[in-house]
């Protein structure tokens, strides 16, 4: 057992999906692994408390599916029986680009939609059911402590309830924070004598309004034939978006996005957006509902890099992932399964280790290797959202919009080159893909057309 699990205690800052996916991969090599979660929650509680974003559409990507499946065997199905659909990107969804519908055809690349809620909860009961996992829930931790020879041996901590308590330092081998964007990192980091450099950001500025509501059953004669209804943001020219994804207990999930255009929560206001889009299928849906639950909006979508990977001197025992490091603009759909990559990635680097027993350096490189990962989604994401800025649009993101704009003109007459584009953006295949000498050749020579 000591070589299989040569660590003796691991402790997680934060229980949402990102602690929750790293606690999971810690238990294969820790005896005892503790996450440390500030709000209440047990193996019952669904989207976590301080996630702004879980009321809104998500989807798992296929890179980050095939990740959790292998984490966690049988999710995938066990969320299908709820009703999560599980269907081909290109034949399952009606997706409108910024000069019209991509072709409905198979691609080959399978996700699978679901509310944030259902996906915690489950991800929760399984993480808690493992024995080498312990839940501190209403705890809240204030710093880290270091020992003699300047490693990070574990952290302090104070319970959260009415009378005031006392706090209590917890040791680890191994301290991990996926405490999520409101991360005190930083700060902590700083009394110990650690200069972090600046954070990057880079300005969002859209919101989302999402609505859960009732979707016909299979068997009814008005059930649409697409799980999925997207119309795609894309600066400057299409400022008004939205997103209808089927969910399980026979509901869509509905998320309407705006540039400095919030979408309204009230009923009628929400339809009239809606309308606005030039994909009906949201309007019509929504127009059609005959029970809904309560809307949310959310404004907080910039980009944010702590740029940890850039720390000269970080300190041994300590890593940090998902929002606590990186948080990208939600409408790419990208946080879930970065979040799976980075698990994934400190498993493969735990594996290694694992018959030596030794745990330094293991901290330093894993923030360098992560910094490379979220290097992509990032550009992708980033690239993006500058296009908004007249005054702030560097080389690389006019390029990318350039070569992005032709490349939707021929997709959407090519099956071919919109199953590239799909798999590019489920993470499976690298975005060299699209450069290709064949798609390079089509995009150069392509003849545009108004839409």
């Amino acid at each position: 057992m000591r070589a299989e699990r040569p660590w003796r205690k691991a402790v997680v800052i934060g229980g949402s999906y990102a602690g929750l996916v790293t606690a999971r991969v810690l238990s294969d090599f820790f005896s005892e692994v503790v996450l440390v979660e500030r709000d209440a929650v047990d193996e019952d509680t669904g989207v976590h408390p301080g996630a702004p974003q879980g009321y809104h559409a998500h989807a798992m990507l296929a890179k980050g599916g095939e990740i959790l499946e292998r984490l966690f065997p049988g999710l995938r199905e066990e969320l299908r029986e709820a009703g999560a659909p599980v269907f081909d990107y290109g034949e399952g969804i009606d997706f409108l680009l910024p000069v019209g519908r991509a072709p409905r055809h198979r691609t080959g690349v399978r996700i699978q939609t679901f509310t944030r809620d259902e996906l915690e909860r489950r991800l929760r009961r399984k993480v808690l059911a493992l024995p080498r996992v312990r839940l501190l829930p209403s705890t809240r931790c204030t710093g880290l402590t270091r020992d003699s020879s300047g490693r990070i041996a574990g952290v302090t901590c104070r319970p959260q309830s009415p009378e005031p308590a006392e706090s209590y330092e917890l040791p680890a081998d191994l301290v991990v924070d996926a405490s999520g964007r409101s991360s005190s990192l930083t700060d902590w980091l700083g009394t110990l004598g650690v200069t972090v450099p600046p954070k990057r950001t880079v300005k969002a500025k859209v919101t989302y309004t999402s609505m859960n509501f009732d979707r016909p059953h299979r068997s009814h004669p008005g059930h649409p034939d697409f799980y999925g209804a997207y119309q795609m943001l894309f600066a400057p020219s299409v400022p008004r978006a939205g997103v209808l994804l089927a969910v399980e207990r026979d509901r869509w999930t509905c998320s309407l996005f705006g540039f400095q255009d919030q979408p309204p929560t009230d009923d009628e206001g929400y339809l009239a957006f809606a309308e606005t889009l030039k994909n009906p299928h949201l309007a019509e849906q929504i127009g059609r509902r005959t029970a809904q639950e309560p809307t949310h909006r959310h404004t907080n979508t910039d980009n944010q890099w702590r740029p940890f990977h850039a720390v000269k001197d970080w300190p041994e025992r300590l890593i940090a992932v998902g929002d606590a490091v990186c948080v990208f603009n939600p409408v790419y759909g990208q946080g879930l399964t970065v979040a799976a990559m980075e698990a994934e990635l400190l498993h493969d680097m735990l594996k290694r280790r694992r018959a030596s027993g030794q745990l330094d350096g293991l901290a330093g490189g894993f923030q360098k290797k992560l910094g490379r990962l979220l290097l992509g989604p990032w550009t992708l994401s980033t690239n993006s959202d500058l296009m908004w800025n007249p005054a702030g649009r560097p080389l690389a993101a006019r390029f990318a919009h350039w070569y992005n704009t032709r490349l939707f003109h021929v997709a959407v007459k090519d099956v071919a080159v919109w199953t590239r584009f799909v798999r590019v953006v489920n993470m499976v295949a690298s975005p060299a893909l699209l450069f290709h000498p064949l798609v390079a050749l089509k995009v150069l020579t392509v003849t545009r057309r108004r839409v």
